[in-house]
């Protein structure tokens, strides 16, 4: 029976890859958002339930289907496995479908919190230089692997699993209050000071 089951579900998926990946992310999406509530020091007794299937539902209808779409165009315009090939794509991929999806993540959220399209829009500028940056020094690293050794059929199970912790880290930046931040982006560092609740004056 087990081998039935397993037989089947690999079938469904190798001939399913799109709704696979929707899935997965449907999955890995939440579970990042409950690692970053942990962070906070929630439990789950308050753990925000209703965050978390906004995480699923923008992971799985927006962020699988957009990235399926992404390694259908780029497999068939690099189609060879080689390691220039797949730093190539990975480089293009940091140029193009990165500042999409990292602008697409704030903007998405936002709306799904109910936030208003300017709100959302004001947010994302605030947040997407200190996120991309850090996407920069990761994703081109687990890019080149996956388009140069993991099969097409693979490539968004492979890149949902990578995204994990990215996507915590996205859930700690979508929380995280710039206004109260110092952004210095002559130095590419984030510094953040609490804003002085009251000024008092002295003689």
């Amino acid at each position: 029976m087990l081998t039935f089951i397993k037989n089947y579900w690999r079938l469904f998926t190798t001939t399913h890859p799109l709704l696979r990946g929707s899935i997965t992310y449907a999955v890995l999406w939440p579970t990042g958002s409950l690692i970053q509530q942990s962070l906070e020091g929630k439990n789950f007794k308050n753990y925000d339930y209703v965050r978390m299937l906004k995480y699923s539902l923008f992971g799985s209808l927006y962020v699988a289907p957009s990235l399926y779409g992404w390694v259908k165009i780029s497999t068939a315009m690099w189609p060879q496995m080689t390691l220039r090939i797949g730093l190539t794509k990975a480089l293009i991929e940091q140029i193009s479908y990165g500042p999409f999806s990292c602008v697409s993540f704030f903007v998405g959220m936002s709306l799904l919190e109910g936030k208003t399209v300017q709100d959302a829009i004001e947010e994302a500028k605030h947040k997407f230089w200190p996120t991309y940056r850090v996407g920069m020094c990761i994703w081109p690293i687990l890019q080149t692997v996956n388009f140069s050794m993991v099969p097409e059929k693979n490539r968004i199970v492979f890149v949902s699993i990578c995204s994990l912790l990215w996507t915590t880290f996205l859930a700690f930046m979508k929380r995280a209050e710039i206004q109260n931040s110092v952004i210095d982006y002559q130095s590419n560092r984030v510094q953040t000071k609490p804003l002085p609740q009251h000024v008092e004056f002295r003689e």
